[in-house]
């Protein structure tokens, strides 16, 4: 017999139900259903993937929706799709409530929508219904009216929802209204959750919703809650109708079932049709526009090469007319040359699209197909019936100005983003349920930390691999309820957003097609993921907004405004020394896909010669094909012999070494000795790289007979094919590595011969961001730029540039608001600079004039262009800001008021570099290691910036951050965070080594430390041996003399040096270090000498300026 549950609402109605499409279908499936109906609050975002789940388990779908008709007063229906016709109506519905809830309008009436209604079952709800509450209320006449218009409206497709949950009471009077208005009951029962004793969690999730906390109840008796809208078993629901005499509203339900008969099939893509001039052929004008392109790109090339063109412009053409695609072609082109015309930068190209000369002649990419090999049967194969895919990279800060461009000229009926949904990751949803749970914000931070720091952890997983996890589950039955809780809520949908670059284009009216909600900026966005859309016959066109366009284009306008110079970056020689140097030292902070400290080992190991090197180290550094790096690298330097699979294929393997790097070389081998088409070789590459068997084996034979019918031998070309195999799979796309690599190359360019307006663009791209700013500002220095401190004269909100200098912008000082920013930027543009502290407030708005604000404006250094230093401006502060409270918005009180200003003695050094650490998050004036400088000189010390792995290290740092932990034996040891001026690095302490420093070890202060670096989660760190105060070294070192021995200074110089101490003899100690043993002593008081420039001119002849140090005592 079976049945159905009418009414299943999933985690797809965000935190208001814990069930996952597939645990529910495979749980009814075993209860006894037959169907399903998916009922989402006012949403469709699930229902192409329950209808799958539902067909493989062998389950009816029934597609639906719970329909809030009034949101303030939880009046709902249940629809549910009859036929497609019913479904397409559903998906007006829906997307008509979302609009009217984007615009604040709770209401949805019914009879002013009574066609969306066609070939749509409805029902009334037995529980928040506007017709069960008035009858609960005891509102008869308006419970008869509202039954008796919706009868009217919606004929035989309206029922009345019962449940086994149903009083007696409201069962006769539903039952009585039933019959006298000839409407069938059905039973319906309200799904949120697969078990009764789920209800702890659903409640979890509404708070989360809700952002407050649980009852204190719900809190006692997490673990006994059970509810009453879980999946029960279908044979009790059946028996417990029988029992209350209800069963006509059960067989009516499995009536209602089998009028359903819907049957989603995938649409193909309709593309829409772009208007072109006079409404000639598409085809006529996508050639004209390849044409006009041609003789602009080609326009000095001899006419032997531009036959070569002409000849492939032709071929994809063609290609593109039989395959129907001109009018994509031109969509995108027209994208691209709005965006070319109005200013905006286009990346080079992204994905296989580069592999296109059409492209490239219309401007849509800007890498040339035939000088760098790449393929266009890569891209769009006729052998392999498949939609284009053009991607276009945009500046993130112009992105919108694309989508509402296209928004007009298409219609915003014809327009929309994509959703995406963001779920519960592991830390995510033990913050949410710590939250809810009344845990303290130092508890939510333990249960963080004990958490791996690995990529798409699991909560199963950390509990499997953190001790410390375990402990903390196990401490106490609260903890155990929180962890129990989080385990459910991993993986469900948390909050949708907007995906990062699909647009969705389309001729027909999309509210016809696709479910929808408003998205950002008044632009539509589906209720449908990126792929199923694409399943209903949509076309998707990829805009990314990428950062690393905007620090081009920032630099690019820095450029043209410091050194009035306009440089076409797509026109950069490509071979530049000066750049594919900075690619040899591995100089690539800042330059995309080339900025990890993998990426960077690799470059430097490599030594790339050429842009050819660069485009390879960019497709190998990536999972798989990584393990061929060292053979690339070892081929390159003539450390291993070259070998090529056969001699025939030299041509295509001779720049990468004869190692397989890209898909194309798999499909040009195919090609050259298989005899394939580039189109069948196509084919091959993608069954190879998805590891189809069956068609790997069929087309082997393929490969070999041709093969041999082209003169090799059979074991030859079966070995090739082996060879091919093995390394299809980790191949990468050349076109897009190309193109990827073009942009990088273009950014280090613009690094090497702009840096100042280049670092400006990169800090500006990171405000906000600490670490980052601090370590661009630490690379500017190395590349000789100037830093300024924030400018109360010249400082806008963004860093700006000279020729060799940075002013830091007022955005990056902390506690300032942006509004205070924008009223001191307005004010000195509107009445020109101010002359002094005083006239500064006197001038700003009097709301803005805060004590702490004023202090973080002092200590960045905003007003060191003034008379006045920091301890005078801060000494005097609190009088001046007495009297802007009692001058009121008065400046000509302010002015009276003004008090004789003391003055005062400049701050110490380590107070002014504590104030720009607080408010600027990095040090200008100077850094706290730079105090110690001859301590580092004495020792020998490296800068961070220079620690390699695997070495023996000795740095002076600065501590930031000390992470104590225990070991498995109880002990502690310690992971400490340290920088100097050139960066930061990890210092791992084992308990021995903790024991001994514990005592003295504080944030803040300065260490000379000892240790092995070595290199853990693809990150440098030192395994310290010692560690010492650097203040406690200074103070020894006071009124000394410092002399140390490297293991080049021989036995004879040894002797010299006591020699030449003996002939200036004095009452200074002498200190010697030897480097060698690791060793330091004071010599004996006869070598004691006399200062003077005349002992340390020889002194510094003998071992070297950088090995003799003199201290005075007041230092």
């Amino acid at each position: 017999m079976g049945g159905a549950a009418l009414q299943v609402i999933s985690s797809y109605s965000l935190l208001q139900s814990s069930i996952r499409l597939k645990d529910v279908i495979k749980s009814a499936k075993a209860k006894g259903y037959t169907a399903l109906a998916l009922t989402d609050i006012n949403v469709m975002y699930g229902v192409l993937s329950f209808y799958d789940a539902c067909r493989v388990e062998g389950i009816k779908p029934l597609i639906g929706m719970t329909l809030e008709t009034s949101t303030d007063k939880k009046e709902t229906l249940i629809l549910i799709a009859k036929n497609e016709n019913g479904y397409h109506n559903l998906i007006q519905i829906s997307t008509q409530k979302q609009l009217l809830l984007a615009k604040n309008d709770a209401e949805f009436i019914i009879r002013e929508n009574a066609a969306l209604f066609e070939d749509i079952i409805t029902i009334i709800p037995p529980e928040d219904s506007f017709f069960v509450n008035k009858l609960l209320n005891g509102e008869s006449e308006l419970a008869s009216k509202y039954l008796k218009q919706s009868r009217n409206l919606l004929q035989e497709n309206l029922y009345i929802g019962i449940s086994t949950a149903t009083s007696e009471a409201l069962y006769d009077k539903v039952l009585q209204y039933a019959n006298k208005m000839n409407i069938k009951t059905v039973a319906v029962e309200s799904i949120k959750y697969l078990e009764k004793n789920d209800l702890f969690v659903c409640k979890v999730m509404n708070a989360i919703k809700q952002n407050k906390q649980l009852d204190s109840k719900d809190l006692q008796y997490a673990n006994n809650l059970n509810g009453s809208a879980w999946l029960k078993p279908l044979n009790d629901i059946k028996q417990n109708y029988l029992e209350k005499n209800r069963f006509e509203a059960f067989e009516n339900m499995i009536s209602l079932t089998k009028r359903v008969d819907f049957a989603f099939s995938p649409k193909r893509v309709i593309l829409p049709k772009f208007q072109t001039p006079q409404g000639i052929n598409a085809n006529i004008y996508l050639k004209q526009l390849c044409s006009r392109g041609m003789q602009a790109r080609m326009r000095d090339q001899p006419q032997s090469i531009i036959e070569k063109y002409l000849q492939r412009m032709d071929k994809e053409l063609n290609i593109i007319k039989k395959m129907g695609f001109a009018d994509y072609f031109l969509i995108v082109w027209d994208v691209t040359n709005y965006a070319h015309e109005h200013g905006i930068l286009v990346g080079p190209g992204r994905g296989s699209a580069a592999g296109s000369l059409v492209s490239y002649l219309l401007g849509i990419t800007d890498v040339d197909p035939i000088k760098y090999n790449l393929l266009f049967e890569r891209f769009l194969n006729e052998e392999r019936a498949q939609m284009p895919d053009i991607d276009l990279d945009i500046p993130d800060n112009r992105r919108q100005e694309i989508i509402e461009y296209v928004n007009r000229k298409y219609g915003e009926n014809h327009v929309a983003q994509i959703i995406t949904f963001g779920t519960f990751g592991a830390k995510q949803a033990l913050r949410d349920v710590a939250r809810v749970m009344g845990f303290s914000q130092v508890e939510s931070n333990n249960w963080s930390r004990v958490i791996p720091s690995q990529l798409g952890i699991t909560l199963a997983d950390a509990e499997k691999k953190s001790i410390q996890l375990r402990n903390l589950i196990n401490e106490n039955e609260r903890n155990q309820l929180l962890f129990k809780t989080a385990l459910l809520l991993e993986g469900l949908p948390r909050h949708y957003s907007v995906h990062a670059a699909g647009v969705i284009l389309s001729d027909a009216d999309l509210r016809k097609v696709v479910p929808l909600q408003m998205g950002n900026d008044d632009v539509l966005l589906t209720q449908y993921t990126k792929d199923d859309v694409e399943r209903v016959g949509l076309l998707k066109i990829d805009f990314l907004g990428l950062r690393n366009l905007t620090i081009l284009n920032s630099t690019l306008s820095g450029i043209k405004k410091n050194f009035g110079q306009t440089v076409d970056i797509n026109k950069i020689s490509l071979n530049d020394e000066e750049t594919l140097s900075l690619f040899q030292r591995a100089d690539t902070s800042g330059v995309f896909q080339f900025e990890s400290s993998g990426i960077r080992n690799v470059l430097r190991n490599l030594y790339p010669t050429s842009f050819e090197d660069i485009a390879a180290v960019n497709a190998l550094f990536r999972p798989g094909p990584m393990e061929n790096i060292t053979h690339f690298i070892a081929r390159k330097h003539g450390k291993e012999k070259i070998v090529y699979p056969d001699n025939s294929l030299i041509p295509i393997l001779k720049n990468t070494y004869g190692i397989l790097v890209y898909q194309e070389q798999v499909m040009q081998v195919a090609s050259i000795m298989g005899g394939f088409t580039l189109g069948q070789a196509d084919i091959l590459r993608r069954a190879m790289s998805k590891k189809k068997a069956s068609v790997i084996e069929e087309l082997k034979s393929k490969f070999v007979d041709g093969a041999v019918k082209l003169g090799y031998s059979q074991k030859n070309a079966e070995r090739v094919y082996d060879y091919i195999e093995r390394f299809a799979n980790y191949g990468f796309n050349r076109s897009h590595a190309i193109a990827y690599s073009k942009i990088a190359f273009q950014l280090a360019y613009l690094k090497v011969h702009y840096a100042a307006p280049f670092f400006a663009a990169i800090l500006n791209s990171v405000i906000g961001d600490r670490i980052k700013t601090r370590d661009f500002i630490v690379e500017a220095k190395q590349h000789q730029l100037q830093i300024e401190t924030p400018n109360i004269n010249r400082s806008n909100y963004y860093t700006f540039s000279g020729k060799k200098n940075l002013i830091i912008g007022l955005g990056n000082i902390k506690t300032l608001r942006r509004d205070f920013i924008k009223e001191i930027i307005e004010e000195r543009k509107n009445t020109g600079r101010y002359s002094s502290f005083d006239d500064f407030i006197r001038r700003i708005n009097h709301k803005f004039l805060k004590e702490e604000p004023l202090k973080a404006l002092i200590y960045s250094g905003t007003f060191d262009s003034f008379s006045e230093n920091r301890a005078t401006l801060l000494g005097n502060l609190s009088k001046k800001m007495s009297n802007v409270e009692l001058s009121g918005e008065s400046s000509e009180l302010l002015s009276l008021l003004a008090p004789k200003q003391e003055k005062y003695t400049e701050l110490p050094l380590e107070e002014i570099l504590a104030g720009e650490q607080k408010y600027l998050g990095i040090f200008l004036s100077a850094h706290p290691v730079e105090q110690f400088a001859e301590v580092a000189q004495l020792h020998n010390a490296k800068m961070i910036a220079n620690v390699h792995e695997n070495e023996k290290q000795q740095i002076l740092c600065l501590v930031k951050k000390i992470k104590v932990i225990r070991t498995k034996t109880g002990q502690q040891m310690a992971f400490l965070t340290v920088e100097d001026q050139t960066g930061e690095i990890e210092l791992t302490l084992f308990p021995g080594i903790f024991e001994k420093v514990d005592d003295d070890l504080k944030t803040n202060q300065v260490y000379l430390v000892s240790g092995k670096s070595e290199k853990r989660n693809q990150k440098i760190q030192i395994i310290v041996s010692t560690m010492v105060s650097a203040e406690s070294l200074k103070t020894e070192m006071k009124g000394r003399l410092f002399l140390r021995l490297t293991e080049n200074d021989s036995s004879s110089i040894n002797k010299q040096l006591l020699k030449t101490l003996q002939l200036h003899a004095g009452k200074v100690p002498v200190v010697l270090y030897e480097e060698k043993k690791a060793v330091k002593w004071v010599l004996d008081e006869k070598y004691w000498v006399n200062r003077s420039p005349e002992l340390e001119e020889q002194l510094i002849k003998l071992i070297g300026k950088n090995n003799v140090v003199f201290q005075n005592e007041n230092k």
